[in-house]
Parts: structure tokens; sequence; C-alpha cells
């Protein structure tokens, strides 16, 4: 018997344009079927097929699939702006990354997307007090992504993660709205200082990859942090940094760094 029916509701035109990309894929290529089925077209929503596969992907001899969808679908039910932020970082991810021309993509196959889908339910276990589980949900998405975020850490909307290898987000740092990076970013600590000891990441930053920006400093909105870099102090809006450490070479060269994901010094220095 074929299952539920997804219910393709006008007000919901993300999870509409999924369900039309997953039919076609299965006519393009039969053979994902049964993936594509399980994943998205037997749930009748986008909250429910998100808590399907973040159950799915995180289970393990230690915690069942069957505990993990019941966690899943209980924190989508009882916080909308998880379903929020999981279109809102769609659609960053399909706007910003060359590689994905269809919704379908990110929820199936980029780590990036999911690794932060599931830590905003594991950032929602540690706002219940549930911590120890908050804790569990880090250590499976370390263990089956590469990606390191702390449930305690305050993530905006809009965000992409390009890649996704060795990501670190550390216990206190903060991450505003539509902001971009690469792979091996770290926002960490400088030591065994306590408290309040991580970044402040301002909306529409654009890092790049390998960048690190260590300590209780703030980076303004719209700044750009050049690959490789390591950031030890505060940097004003709408600037470029680049070096080690990190110095100020120049503007940021747009209004919206991290939705051009321009990480030319070429377009700073009008060369």
């Amino acid at each position: 018997m074929p299952g539920p029916q997804p219910k393709l509701s006008s007000i919901d035109p993300v999870w509409a344009r999924l369900c039309t990309e997953a039919h076609e894929a299965i006519r393009q290529e039969p053979l994902l079927g049964g993936l594509i089925h399980s994943s998205l077209l037997h749930h009748s929503s986008m909250e429910r097929a998100l808590a399907y596969r973040f159950s799915l992907k995180l289970a393990s001899g230690e915690m069942s699939e069957q505990i993990l969808r019941e966690i899943g679908d209980e924190a989508y039910s009882s916080d909308a702006e998880l379903a929020a932020a999981a279109r809102a970082d769609l659609m960053a991810v399909y706007d910003r990354d060359p590689a994905c021309h269809r919704y379908l993509q990110p929820v199936l196959f980029f780590k990036g997307y999911q690794a932060v889908q599931a830590y905003r339910i594991g950032h929602w276990l540690w706002q219940q007090g549930r911590t120890d589980l908050a804790y569990f949900v880090q250590m499976r998405v370390s263990e089956v992504f590469g990606v390191d975020i702390h449930p305690a850490a305050r993530i905006g909307k809009g965000i992409m993660i390009d890649h996704a290898h060795s990501i670190v987000i550390g216990e206190t740092a903060v991450v505003g709205d539509n902001v971009s990076m690469l792979h091996s970013v770290t926002l960490g600590g400088t030591g065994k200082e306590d408290g309040d000891r991580h970044p402040k990441i301002g909306n529409g930053v654009l890092i790049g990859a390998g960048a690190k920006v260590l300590g209780n400093i703030t980076i303004g909105h719209c700044t750009r942090i050049a690959a490789g870099s390591v950031v030890l102090a505060d940097v004003p809006p709408c600037k470029t940094v680049a070096g080690v450490p990190a110095r100020i070479v120049g503007e940021a060269g747009c209004d919206q760094p991290s939705v051009s994901m321009d990480h030319r010094f070429a377009a700073v220095q009008g060369e």
C-alpha cells in the first residue's frame, strides 16, 4: 500500500516544491525511489520529513531511530521557529550555493544543512533543560556530519554552511541571521577561561574557509572574513579582514557579503 500522500498546501510553497521535485527525481532516477519516498513523500509536512531525517541520520546502537523521531516531532510541534528557521536555511543554501539546483538537495544530501537542523533540535532540548539529551545530539552531529556546535550556542536564521567539514562553534557563540561560512571555520575561545568566551557574529557576515574567530569579540554586520584568517579582536561593520592575526584590509565591497559569496580581494581593492 502506498504511504500517506503529502499535503501540497498553497500556504506552504516550500513543501509543495519539495514534493514536486521529489516526484521528478524519482522519474529521473527510479533507484532513489525508496529513499525519496521514505524521506519526503511519505510525510504530511516538511516538519515531519525533517524529524524523520534527523532520526534516520543520528540513530545508533545507543539511541534508536524511534526515540529520536519522537524527539524531532515534539520539537517541531512545540516551536514554530524551528520550522521557520529550516525554511530560511533552505532558501539560503539554494540562493548562495552554486552547486544547489533544487530544494531537494540540501534536505537529502547536504550535510551542512542537515547538521544545522539537527543542532536546532539540540538547542531546543537545551532550552527545555534537557541538557544531557542535547549533548547526545551534539555528539552524534559531530560524529555523523563532522560539525561540532554546542547546543547552547545561539544561531539565527538563513544560515548556509558550505561543505561543512570541521566546523566548530562554541558554547557562548552567537551567530546572527543570514550568515554564510565555509568548511573548517572555528568560532572558539582562547584558552581555559569560563563564562562568556566565544565570538558574536553579526547579521550578513561571510566567513571564509579555515577562518578562526577566537574569544569574546564582536564581528560587525555584513563583514567579510578572508579564508585562513585568525581574528582576535572586534571588527567594525562592513569591513573585510584578512591575515594572521587578521587586520582590516578594506571595506566589505557590497551590502550583503554572505549573499554575494565573493571572496576576492579585488572587489575590495578596486582592481
